[in-house]
């Protein structure tokens, strides 16, 4: 199996060979992201398994593109917002909702 660093390059390539990169805009990779999101709900209220995986695929692909097409390192993003959550206490409680610690 590729590393992901291994597949995020193969994603950027493909992209590029396809002139995504080049033409597209972060707002369009962003709507497409949010298209893959809406069929990731609909795969898990059918409860098929098969269908997230292609979806959470799906998202990170559109991730790894959009955050090309802005100039951005995904992985730098992911640094940043893991710095901002990983001191945070707190509990998701029945709602479903993550409720911080004060």
């Amino acid at each position: 199996m590729k590393t992901y660093y291994e597949l995020e390059a193969d994603v950027i390539d493909w992209a590029n060979a396809r002139q995504i990169i080049r033409n597209s805009t972060p707002e369009a990779q962003a709507t497409k992201t949010l298209e893959e999101v809406k069929e990731l709900i609909d795969a898990i209220d059918q409860d098929n398994r098969t269908e997230m995986i292609d979806a959470y695929g799906d998202i990170l692909v559109t991730l790894i593109i959009g955050s090309k097409v802005a100039g951005l390192d995904l992985t730098e993003c992911l640094e940043v917002a893991y710095s901002a959550i990983k001191h945070r206490t707190g509990h998701l409680n029945e709602q479903g909702v993550f409720v911080k610690d004060e």
